[in-house]
C-alpha cells in the first residue's frame, strides 16, 4: 500500500496471542522502498526504514504516528536512505552523537559499574573527590573538557590542599583512561582521543607532596601506652576498654585501621593462635600470627564479648570507627601526636629495625611482591611469622614498659567523657 494518513488511521490492532505479550504487524510503503509503519497490539503505530547495512538487514525507527506525520516520516527516511545509500550508517552516526554527548558524571557511573572490585571506601572517596573538586563539571560533556580546563583546576584545588589536588586529577585521569577505551564508533575507534589530564605531566605541573612520615618514637610509647591506660570511663566500662584493646592491636599488628575495625571472632582461631583478615587493600586474606601478648589480650575480650565484633561499638556500623575523643585525651595527657595510620608505620619502622627478613615482612604487613621475582618462589605460612611477630611484640613491650603480668607504667587517671 502507499502510506497515507487515511491509510494508516484504517490500520488494524493485531490481537495479542497471549497475556503481557506484545504483538506487531509492519506495513510497507509501495512508492518508497524500505519505509514502512508497524503497528502493535498495544494500539502504537511507529514508522521505521529497513534497509540492508554493512550486509546485515537492520531496521530504524523514526517516530511515532500521529506526533509525527506520515509526510514528515517520509521525508526523514528519505533522508535515511539517502545516508544509507552514500555508505553513512545512521545507526552508527546517532551512537557516535549520543556519545560525544556523554558527561562527566555518566562516565563517571560507567567507571564505577566497570571496577567490580572497588571497595566501598574507595567508591564513597571516589564520590567524595567528586563533589569536593568536579561537582560544576558533573553535567559537562567529556569532550568539553579542556587541557588548560584541568590546569586552572588543579591550580584551584591546590590552593586549599596540594595533596586533594593531585588526588582529583588522578580520578579525573582514570575516567578519561577508562571513557578512552569504552567509547567507540562503529569502526572500533575511540572517540575520545586524548586524556587532558596529560598537560599536567607534560608541564610538571603535579604537587610534590611528601608521604606522611609520622611515627610514635621509640622514648614516646611508654608515655603513649601509659596515657592509654589511665583514661577510666564515665559511661561504658566496655566501650572505652575495645577502644583501648583495639589501638593496641594497630600497634602490636601493623594492621590497616578499617582490617583491625572488622575483625569478627569467626576469623580468630585460639586453638592455632592466628587471626585472619578477609577484607583487605589487596583483596587476599591475610592470617597472621597472634604474639602471646596478643593472645591474652584476645582471650579477654571474648570472654566479656556479647558482639559478633571484636571491637564493638554504638556506630551505625556495629564496630569501631575513629575514636578520636580518646586518642586526643591519651594525645592531652602524654603530649604525644599520632593518628591510627601511625601505629601502622611505628610497627613497620620497628620491625624493619630489628632486622626482620623482608620478605617476612612484607607477609607481616601484606604488601604486595608482584614486582618481586624471587618473592614469587618462596612461600611463607604462618608458623614462619610467629617468631618475627613475638620478637616484634617483645621488643613493644620493653618500649612500652607493659611487664609480663600487664602491670604498666602509673600515671594520674583521667575520666573518659
Amino acid at each position: 500500500m502507499r502510506l497515507t494518513k487515511a491509510a494508516v488511521d484504517r490500520l488494524p490492532t493485531p490481537k495479542a496471542i497471549k497475556a503481557n505479550k506484545t504483538v506487531q504487524k509492519r506495513y510497507y510503503d509501495d512508492s518508497l522502498k524500505g519505509f514502512g509503519v508497524r503497528v502493535t497490539s498495544g494500539g502504537t503505530k511507529a514508522f521505521f526504514i529497513e534497509k540492508l547495512i554493512n550486509n546485515k538487514q537492520r531496521r530504524i525507527t523514526i517516530g511515532h504516528y500521529p506526533e509525527l506525520t506520515v509526510e514528515m516520516a517520509r521525508k526523514e527516511a528519505h533522508k535515511l536512505l539517502g545516508k544509507i545509500a552514500t555508505g553513512i550508517d545512521p545507526i552508527a552516526e546517532k551512537k557516535e552523537a549520543k556519545v560525544k554527548r556523554i558527561t562527566l558524571q555518566e562516565a563517571f557511573e560507567d567507571y564505577l559499574k566497570a571496577r567490580k572490585s572497588l571497595k566501598p571506601r574507595t567508591i564513597f572517596d571516589y564520590h567524595q573527590v567528586m563533589k569536593e573538586s568536579f561537582n560544576d563539571w558533573r553535567n559537562k560533556p567529556l569532550l568539553d573538557i579542556t587541557k588548560d580546563m584541568v590546569a586552572k583546576r588543579h591550580t584551584k584545588v591546590g590552593q586549599r590542599s596540594q595533596a586533594r589536588a593531585n588526588l582529583a586529577m588522578r580520578t579525573l585521569r582514570a575516567i578519561f583512561n577508562f571513557a578512552i577505551g569504552e567509547y567507540e564508533n562503529a569502526k572500533g575507534r575511540s572517540l575520545i582521543t586524548e586524556n587532558p589530564v596529560k598537560r599536567l605531566s607534560h608541564t610538571k605541573a603535579w604537587y610534590k607532596v611528601r608521604r606522611r612520615e609520622t611515627i610514635i618514637k621509640e622514648h614516646e610509647l611508654a608515655a603513649w601506652h601509659g596515657a592509654l591506660s589511665s583514661i577510666q570511663p564515665e559511661r561504658s566500662a566496655n566501650r572505652i576498654e575495645a577502644i583501648k584493646d583495639y589501638l593496641l592491636l594497630l600497634l602490636f599488628t601493623g594492621l590497616r585501621r578499617a582490617e583491625a575495625a572488622k575483625l569478627t571472632w569467626d576469623r580468630v582461631d585460639f586453638v592455632g593462635k592466628t587471626i585472619t583478615i578477609i577484607d583487605t587493600k589487596n583483596s587476599r586474606n591475610h592470617v597472621l600470627p597472634l604474639s602471646n601478648f596478643l593472645f591474652d589480650l584476645l582471650s579477654k575480650r571474648k570472654k566479656d564479648s556479647d558482639s559478633e565484633f571484636v571491637f564493638p561499638s554504638n556506630s551505625k556500623a556495629g564496630y569501631i570507627v575513629e575514636p578520636r575523643k580518646v586518642m586526643q585525651k591519651i594525645t592531652g595527657i602524654s603530649g604525644v601526636q599520632f593518628t591510627l595510620h601511625d601505629l601502622r608505620r611505628t610497627f613497620i619502622t620497628i620491625a624493619e629495625s630489628l632486622d626482620i627478613p623482608a620478605y617476612a615482612l612484607k607477609k607481616l604487613l601484606n604488601h604486595k611482591t608482584n614486582s618481586d621475582v624471587t618473592a614469587g618462589y618462596i612461600v611463607i605460612d604462618v608458623e614462619r611469622l610467629r617468631k618475627p611477630m613475638q620478637t616484634i611484640t617483645d621488643y613493644l613491650l620493653r618500649a612500652t614498659k607493659i611487664n609480663k603480668d600487664n602491670n604498666t607504667i602509673k600515671l594520674n587517671a583521667v575520666k573518659e567523657s
